[in-house]
């Protein structure tokens, strides 16, 4: 492309990348937009092994919660064998290391969550669900809490396969969209009744903040939309303390000039707090909004 950043020069650009198919997709999706975004550059994925994928038999906020499937990839990154991280945002905790900053976001995907095995209004009574997040836990026990949720582990086709032993399970529909599994998904959840985790949907990466050219490369792929969507929801995971085992979702929508973000918490009661604010979709507004959501819903647990 005439007039990108690198048109006179080759840039070779290694990406990290968690092995599990799902990722290796993000990760190949991401060189994709690099290459058509910039003459002369050349792309290749470092494979990297996360303490996530490791240890399937443990919950995740046993293990640690924060950053299980992103820190040995941001290791990759700060290390010298990469030169790109590349994430499902969703596992990003809300602070990240020093000296690495989240340089781009591909355009988002479907954020919603999908249930496979069954439709939520025809589970049986007690019915087994089968997740490993405490927010769609958090969701799952709201809206039925006859249900049995079972803890779930694994990439997306060892979590499908459980279906059968379990009556349904509940993954991110993005996943499935991206593996060309849509079939397997038998209701996808609206995010009025089942709140996205925060980023769910969109493919972040990071680089290193004194790597010039490498973010110059990247700022020609950062889709402006799901930047500031994503930066409002993360916002809010941030005032909350938390990361991807957090139960509490966020999801920002743009409507023209205006940003929407709406917040689900377990807040220790009967029923989670659920909370929407609107704003100006432009400036400091966006995160100020995602702050504001959260301190508004962790109001509802003090009382």
């Amino acid at each position: 492309m005439s007039g990108s950043p690198h048109s006179q020069r080759e840039l070779a650009v290694r990406l990290a990348t968690r092995a599990s198919p799902l990722a290796r997709w993000q990760a190949e999706a991401t060189a994709e937009a690099l290459r058509a975004a910039n003459d002369n550059l050349d792309a290749e994925l470092v494979e990297v092994s996360t303490e996530g994928d490791r240890r399937l038999d443990v919950p995740l906020e046993v293990i640690g919660g924060k950053g299980v499937f992103v820190k040995e990839v941001q290791a990759a990154l700060l290390d010298g064998r990469a030169d790109v991280a590349v994430h499902s945002a969703k596992d990003l905790p809300a602070i990240g290391p020093e000296g690495l900053v989240l340089a781009a976001f591909l355009p988002r995907g479907d954020p919603r969550d999908a249930m496979a095995g069954a439709r939520m209004i025809d589970l049986p009574t007690g019915a087994r669900v089968g997740t490993g997040s405490a927010r769609r836990k958090t969701q799952l026990l709201d809206l039925r809490p006859d249900l049995d949720v079972v803890g779930l582990r694994g990439n997306i086709a060892t979590r499908l396969a459980r279906v059968g032993e379990l009556d349904a399970i509940v993954v991110a529909f993005a996943a499935l969209q991206r593996l060309g599994l849509d079939d397997r998904a038998d209701e996808v959840l609206a995010p009025a009744m089942f709140c996205p985790q925060v980023g769910q949907g969109a493919v972040a990466v990071e680089c290193r903040a004194d790597d010039g050219a490498t973010l110059a490369a990247l700022r020609a792929v950062d889709h402006a939309p799901t930047r500031t969507c994503v930066e409002a929801e993360r916002a809010f995971l941030r005032e909350l303390g938390g990361d991807c085992t957090l139960p509490a979702g966020a999801h920002a929508v743009l409507d023209g000039p205006r940003l929407r973000i709406a917040g689900v918490l377990d807040v220790g009661a009967a029923r989670p707090a659920r909370a929407t604010l609107t704003g100006v979709a432009s400036g400091d507004s966006p995160p100020a909004l995602g702050v504001e959501l959260a301190r508004k819903l962790l109001a509802a647990r003090s009382r």
